[in-house]
């Protein structure tokens, strides 16, 4: 495999352990794939300055979740050298209340995101999201 493919390959597989760590809830693994200062802006979900306050809110976000899956395709990476660029296409299923098996929201969307080599591999520096389609209820209001 040429170094351009195993880039790929590595950014692929961070972007898959994003929806991995989420639909697992494994908060260490969803932490992992950010860097410390990212950029992260979910539009009306929020804007998030660092690593630790995207983490925090979705533990809490889907804390009051039921089953969810973020299914992710169409990843177009572009590499060069050491920062890359990705547009990958995301369709998210969740149950919203875990108290409700009715409460099923879907969203399909897109995820740009601009990743860096580290030294502990590609991590995401900035993303940015945007909704084609939403259906369903909206989770309710996070309680402070």
């Amino acid at each position: 495999m040429t170094d351009l493919h195993r880039d790929r390959a590595d950014i692929e597989e961070v972007l898959v352990r994003y929806a991995t760590g989420i639909d697992r809830r494994d908060w260490s693994l969803f932490r992992s794939i950010w860097i410390e200062d990212v950029d992260a802006d979910y539009g009306r979900i929020g804007h998030f300055r660092n690593a630790d306050e995207i983490t925090n809110f979705m533990v809490a976000s889907h804390d009051r979740m039921g089953s969810t899956w973020h299914r992710l395709s169409n990843f177009a990476i572009d590499v060069d050298g050491d920062a890359a660029s990705a547009r990958t296409y995301v369709h998210a299923v969740l149950n919203v209340d875990k108290e409700d098996p009715e409460a099923w929201l879907d969203v399909i969307g897109h995820y740009d995101d601009t990743l860096v080599r580290t030294p502990g591999g590609w991590k995401i520096s900035r993303r940015r999201t945007g909704r084609a389609r939403t259906i369903g209820p909206a989770p309710p209001p996070l309680q402070p």
